[in-house]
């Protein structure tokens, strides 16, 4: 199968395809001189796609392509708290995510203010979800160094119905029932940053990841952590014993394997960048049981780049797919499930994001 590459970086978006995933071409910048937070080609509908673009001038806006990327046109609207906020009321739109493929047109948004927000539309229009601004412990929400914003969206394959969703800041919720009703799934994660070291919420979550193939199962980078739930966030098991470290942020997964695990440690929340300075990713095949590192073809020496949280993804096939960027602007690619990596591109802006779709 193909696979197409959607790289969002500070500087524009950037576009990597390759026929058999031996060789690959880079095409770009779109959407020049914007900083590209979240883009992706929509897996129910493949040639259509989305970003979130912003620029200290000319705004925040959300691009679609209808040509698989290779054109990119702003829509009208972008989620806002209020109608007829002004678009500055908006700091940054932090991800965008589809809904299931029985509403090819559903979207989700998360953003700074903190908020969710849905488009039956294709983002021609958004509603804000109130349920979740006005959540009871919405009070233990505080702004951290990063700012206070709604990151991560998750929405059962087959069941949209099941929302999940994570704050930086504020931590990580579920819905059952389409985003009407709202629970906190923070169950024995610990905050030792907060005076209450097991909060109900307000921890501050890097990434939150469900399973493409098991939506009960989710993996989750705390600040100070890794975690996995089997049963939707009801409980949550850590697994950073292995690790060189508990910080960090990019997450993968298998689609055939929910015990396959991939994650890129950092040294710490003072020294964003390798530990020891090694490029490694870490890959579990057992829920964390057990972590290898990964480094064939990854720099072992005076590496001082960092992987954001939306900076690696996989694509699914078999056998699997791994990619993710730098902030020194690298593109890693792994074709044998991350046993070995070639060094695609070394010359990009800083990488915010990598999202890979197989057609």
């Amino acid at each position: 199968m193909s696979v197409t590459l959607i790289i969002g970086t500070r500087k524009g978006l950037f576009t990597v395809r390759s026929e058999d995933r031996r060789d690959w071409y880079l095409d770009g910048p779109h959407i020049a001189g914007y900083e590209i937070q979240s883009a992706w080609l929509d897996p129910r509908t493949p040639r259509r796609g989305y970003a979130a673009a912003h620029h200290p001038v000319w705004g925040i806006h959300i691009y679609r392509t209808d040509d698989a990327g290779d054109t990119w046109e702003p829509l009208a609207e972008i989620p806002r708290h209020h109608a007829g906020e002004d678009l500055s009321s908006v700091k940054t739109i932090w991800c965008l995510a589809p809904g299931v493929a029985a509403e090819p047109e559903r979207l989700y948004a998360g953003i700074e203010p903190p908020g969710l927000f849905t488009s039956g539309d294709g983002g021609h229009s958004w509603q804000p979800v109130r349920a979740l601004a006005d959540h009871p412990t919405a009070a233990l929400w505080h702004p951290a160094k990063g700012g206070l914003a709604l990151h991560s969206i998750a929405v059962a394959p087959n069941d949209a119905r099941r929302i999940y969703c994570a704050f930086c800041a504020g931590g990580c919720y579920r819905s059952t029932d389409g985003g009407a009703t709202w629970t906190p799934i923070n169950a024995g994660v610990h905050a030792p940053y907060l005076a209450e070291p097991y909060p109900i919420a307000g921890h501050n979550e890097h990434r939150l990841l469900m399973h493409p193939g098991d939506p009960l199962r989710l993996y989750r980078q705390s600040h100070v952590g890794t975690w996995f739930s089997s049963d939707g966030g009801d409980t949550w098991s850590e697994i950073t014993a292995g690790l060189p470290s508990d910080f960090g942020y990019a997450l993968a997964t298998d689609i055939r394997d929910a015990d396959t695990l991939y994650t890129i440690p950092e040294a710490s929340t003072q020294m964003r960048f390798p530990v020891d300075g090694r490029l490694r990713v870490y890959r579990t095949r057992d829920a964390g049981r057990s972590w290898e590192a990964l480094t064939q073809g990854l720099p072992q020496s005076h590496c001082y780049c960092t992987v954001l949280r939306d900076g690696m993804d996989s694509d699914h096939l078999d056998p699997l797919g791994l990619y993710f960027g730098t902030s020194g602007g690298h593109l890693f690619i792994s074709g044998d499930r991350g046993a070995s990596w070639h060094e695609f591109a070394r010359y990009l802006p800083p990488i915010l994001t990598v999202k890979a779709c197989a057609h």
